[in-house]
């Protein structure tokens, strides 16, 4: 019986020998959207941890930790989700790993109050939960990797300088974080790392065939993530309504209160018009060779979404009187992230197009004056509802413009890329 039974695990494992990056209908498993699910978690910490400590008037500290969280967050995501698109089996063994995976997720989500907090007290930076979670994420990856590098003779090569590249890295992040470290010591090594997490798949793939990545699986997944790092800011705006509006009791309806639902709720949604009307999997099936671009390139999208997210946090904790920023501040850590999204998505847009377009210049300045404009009134004194409507309607520029005819021109690109290619 137990025979039987190892014969028919053994047959229910598919060989590992990479998928057809030209096959129809490529989108994203249920297994990766939960596994996105357990990323959001660790998104929303972020939000909630860096908007307590800016709000206490720690926003320097505060940034440094939000950058090092959102980044770890997306470069454990991408890892995955690139090795996803060229290998996945979706057999018993891929979905028992990508568990474990999930769990180093869930670790470094656990890790990510007590690194905030090490960086409040102004001590060593404690990011040793969080490098425990990088290794019980990497073990599985790297047993994936070497799956992989058993099973695939035409990928062989790329798997084991994967396998390589990781394990260096990661050893370095291990030291990283159990080692203490003066401040502008471990910012140094932090900055290093990071660049080297980035150079990864640059000094894997060398002269090695490159794995074989699906240009439609890609899209569908960051647009996966994307949706899951949106909804960051619909978390944000229910969690700064709700003391507003008088918190259980909910009737206390202030202008401010109706002005933080209507912006929060139509930032959100514009953000999410913008991205969907780019069809970035089309771009990649022409623009293959623009993948690094795109994939890493995404990190301040994710972080400008991110970000929008946490600064609705803040504004919410300066309206309840519970913060000591300055109006002008709370309104500008939401309006910066906003314009870092914006100017990343059309960057991603005009790069992957290959062509710049002129109305984007346009749209952009006129974005721009709406979000300069949100800062200088919150500054000058005026209400803050009037600045939280003027950073609600920058998304909308691009969209008004897009729907009433810009599209054409995407159109017209579209065709000129399907030719040449």
């Amino acid at each position: 019986m137990s025979r039987l039974s190892s014969e028919s695990f053994r047959r229910r494992l598919v060989p590992m020998r990479g998928r057809d990056p030209e096959e129809g209908e490529r989108a994203s498993t249920p297994l990766e959207l939960l596994f996105d699910l357990v990323f959001a978690v660790a998104v929303g910490t972020s939000a909630s941890q860096f908007a307590g400590m800016a709000a206490d008037g720690h926003l320097v500290r505060g940034v440094f930790g939000f950058l090092f969280a959102i980044f770890a967050i997306c470069v454990a995501w991408i890892s995955f989700t690139w090795f996803a698109s060229s290998f996945d089996t979706d057999d018993w063994l891929y979905r028992l790993l990508t568990m474990f995976i999930m769990t180093g997720v869930v670790i470094f989500a656990l890790g990510l109050a007590p690194m905030f907090h090490s960086i409040d007290q102004g001590a060593h930076v404690d990011t040793r939960l969080i490098v425990i979670g990088y290794v019980v994420m990497r073990i599985p990856l790297l047993m994936q990797w070497w799956r992989a590098s058993r099973q695939s003779s035409d990928f062989r090569l790329v798997a084991l300088r994967n396998i390589r590249w990781l394990s260096i890295v990661q050893a370095g992040w291990v030291v990283f974080g159990f080692v203490s470290m003066p401040l502008a010591v471990t910012v140094l090594i932090g900055i290093f790392l990071g660049a080297c997490e980035l150079l990864i798949p640059v000094l894997a793939q060398g002269s090695a065939n490159g794995t074989p990545w699906h240009p439609d699986h890609i899209a569908d997944r960051y647009s996966a993530f994307a949706i899951i790092t949106l909804g960051e800011g619909v978390v944000g705006t229910i969690a700064t309504s709700q003391d507003l509006l008088g918190g259980a009791a909910g009737d206390d309806w202030s202008w401010n209160a109706v002005a933080v639902v209507i912006a929060g709720i139509g930032l959100t949604f514009g953000m999410w018009w913008i991205y969907f009307a780019m069809p970035f999997g089309i771009f990649l099936q022409h623009r293959p060779t623009y993948g690094y671009f795109f994939g890493y390139g995404h990190i301040l999208a994710f972080l400008g979404i991110a970000g929008a997210g946490a600064g609705l946090h803040v504004l919410g904790l300066y309206l309840e009187g519970d913060s000591a920023l300055s109006e002008t501040t709370a309104v500008a850590l939401l309006v910066v992230p906003v314009a870092l999204y914006l100017a990343t998505i059309y960057t991603l847009h005009d790069v992957l197009i290959g062509r710049l377009d002129p109305l984007h210049l346009v749209n952009l300045v006129v974005t721009g004056g709406l979000l300069v404009a949100a800062v200088v009134l919150a500054a000058v004194g005026a209400p803050i509802s009037l600045c939280l409507l003027l950073g609600m309607a920058a998304p909308f520029v691009t969209v008004i413009a897009f729907e009433g005819g810009a599209h054409r021109w995407q159109d017209e690109q579209l065709q000129r890329l399907s030719a040449e290619s």
